[in-house]
């Protein structure tokens, strides 16, 4: 079964809806299932439950079907979101375009050469998708 990945902030915001309601588009069309993921940080945790994302989801953008959601805590959000695309052996992750950047900023200060693609593809085999706050998928990259 093909696995699509929605990292979000909780409560959604307007990008996270955007990027969620392009990772149940992504998911009807391949037929896929779909995890929710909200990292919960340890320096600041605001004590967030599957049941409140999932709630504050389904107020931004409805019942969604086939999907499981999913609280992670961690100390550095991008690193946690990486840990779970690759323990859940994601098919397609679907992230806001602020997350890119900030997932490209993290694997830049990890390692000295910034080919992040490669890094990419070598640790993850999978699609991502880059979604802008405007809902548009502005990147579709296999890794």
């Amino acid at each position: 079964m093909t696995l699509v990945v929605v990292p979000v902030r909780y409560p959604p915001t307007a990008h996270s809806e955007a990027t969620l309601r392009e990772g149940v588009r992504v998911a009807e069309e391949r037929d896929a299932e779909l995890t929710v993921l909200h990292v919960d940080l340890y320096q600041n945790s605001g004590g967030v439950s599957r049941s409140d994302l999932k709630r504050a989801v389904e107020r931004r953008i409805g019942r969604v079907d086939r999907a499981r959601y999913v609280v992670r805590r961690g100390f550095l959000v991008e690193e946690t979101i990486l840990e779970e695309i690759v323990a859940e052996d994601a098919d397609v992750v679907v992230i806001g375009s602020k997350q890119a950047g900030r997932w490209r900023r993290m694997v830049q200060k990890l390692l000295s050469d910034p080919d992040i693609d490669t890094y990419l593809r070598d640790q993850l085999d999978c699609t991502v998708i880059t979604v802008d706050g405007s809902g548009d998928a502005v990147s579709n990259v296999d890794v």
